[in-house]
């Protein structure tokens, strides 16, 4: 019986897909499961509704809370594996900082999670947070896996890969659906039998290969995504796109799904625009497609939000402050229809996508699992810095996470990659240093920061970020 602690169990959603393909698992059914939150309420409305998923899919695991970190190493002991989705300072205050201040210096952002000065933010104030985890974890559970989920994933993972002595993956969404995701909206059909290989650093992993019965699917897909750009490619009805999003999950598109499709048809039809056109545009550039989306890939490059270029925004359908309309919207939604999922007895699950489960069980029943995660780089991506934190395929069974040798990624891939692998490298050292030089560069080295920003705005904005985040963060010198 295997022994899982969630931390952060207060992320509901999230808490019901990782634990939830937990429960449904034959070989982690009867696993204890340790539920770990700073916010009562929260923690307790995941434990509702995860009781009731366990109730109605056998009722073999075993649950328990634990509030506050006077009880954080109670929920850790004894732990085979730590699943963590924390986020530290929430969205209010903290997300509105990170995007309000850049704001006043002329830095627009859109996600603010992963790279640029927001991306740094959240990375200084989540590794100490983190570091007691490890410290906690070497004591009462050295032997455990730690399951990363939270952003900004390679600077939070690399700190904890070569901070703390915990074995540690970074786990993202966007690897095992990438190539899914791109055929499918360029009219492809994609099944078991498309092949594909994808390499590079987390959010900006690159589409290495794409074949299909020995046949390379680049040339019709950098076809089809000009013509998509243009506005020119045949989309499918909305009807069409409606039941094939059911299709792909349990015959369900829900209602929010639906708003969404027909509005993204509507501004292709109206506009000749659409939601990944920062993508395609690299994709043309750079000759190869990446993992994450285009709103985040649009703030970790130099290209796409600029002051002198206005028309971007539009031209590449970037949606500026999206992550806070995300986190606003969240918000509503949740006690909106928090209730379907806490209050529902007979609430079920399905298991998903999500790597967590796939791991702890090749890891129970050493019957091997690939993933892509996110992992040191020890010469894996031999043109890429040995110490960064690197997104490869995996080999996980009994013996644990096996990184799979790339070799040098093609040239301009690594060399885009690089751009952002300076920031994380240097926002690690300010965390292990505590010295404020580290955090200047780090947002000074940023490619959208430095390509807006003065050196002196550059710095002006980190100390208002610095002094606006007291509190949230350890004191710097």
């Amino acid at each position: 019986m295997a022994k899982i602690t969630f931390m952060g169990a207060g992320s509901t959603v999230f808490a019901k897909n990782v634990l939830g393909d937990c429960m449904v698992t034959p070989a982690l059914a009867d696993s204890q499961i340790a539920l770990y939150d700073i916010d009562a309420t929260r923690l307790e409305e995941s434990a509702i509704m995860l009781e009731a998923i366990n109730r109605n899919t056998g009722g073999k695991a075993k649950i328990e809370k634990y509030l506050g970190v006077e009880n954080r190493k109670d929920a850790l002991r004894g732990a085979d594996y730590v699943v963590n989705a924390i986020q530290v300072g929430g969205y209010d205050p903290c997300t509105i900082t990170d995007f309000e201040i850049p704001k006043k210096y002329g830095l627009r952002q859109t996600i603010a999670d992963t790279l640029g000065v927001g991306g740094v933010f959240r990375a200084l104030r989540t590794i100490p947070v983190m570091m007691d985890f490890a410290r906690d974890m070497e004591e009462v559970c050295p032997d455990a896996w730690f399951l990363n989920y939270t952003n900004p994933m390679a600077m939070l993972t690399g700190a904890m890969l070569r901070m703390t002595g915990v074995k540690t993956v970074g786990l993202c969404h966007s690897v095992q659906v990438c190539c899914s995701t791109l055929m499918r909206e360029l009219g492809m059909e994609y099944d078991d039998s498309v092949q594909w290989k994808i390499a590079g650093i987390n959010h900006q992993a690159w589409l290495l290969e794409v074949t299909k019965d020995g046949v390379d699917l680049y040339p019709e897909l950098k076809r089809r995504a000009i013509l998509y750009n243009k506005g020119e490619l045949k989309r499918p009805s909305v009807e069409e796109q409606i039941a094939a999003h059911a299709a792909r999950h349990g015959g369900v598109c829900s209602e929010e799904a639906e708003k969404a499709i027909r509005e993204g048809q509507r501004l292709y039809e109206e506009k000749k625009v659409h939601g990944d056109m920062v993508r395609l545009e690299l994709m043309r550039r750079f000759g190869y497609y990446i993992t994450e989306s285009s709103e985040h890939n649009a703030e970790y490059t130099p290209y796409f939000i600029k002051d002198k270029y206005p028309d971007l925004i539009e031209r590449f359908n970037i949606p500026l402050d999206e992550y806070p309309r995300r986190c606003i919207n969240q918000i509503k939604n949740w006690k909106e229809r928090g209730h379907e999922l806490t209050q529902n007895p007979t609430l079920s699950h399905t298991r998903t996508t999500e790597y967590a489960s796939y791991i702890m069980e090749a890891m129970e029943t050493n019957v091997p699992y690939k993933i892509g995660g996110n992992v040191l780089n020890n010469d894996l991506i031999t043109n890429l810095p040995r110490n960064a934190c690197v997104e490869v395929p995996c080999l996980v069974d009994k013996s644990g996470v096996q990184p799979v040798h790339i070799g040098d990624l093609p040239e301009q891939c690594a060399a885009l990659n690089r751009t952002n692998i300076n920031v994380q490298l240097l926002a690690i050292e300010a965390a292990r240093t505590l010295k404020k030089d580290y955090i200047y560069q780090a947002v000074m080295m940023d490619p959208h920061t430095s390509s807006e920003l003065s050196i002196d705005d550059i710095v002006a904005m980190c100390d208002d970020l610095i002094e606006t985040h007291k509190g949230w963060l350890p004191e710097y010198h």
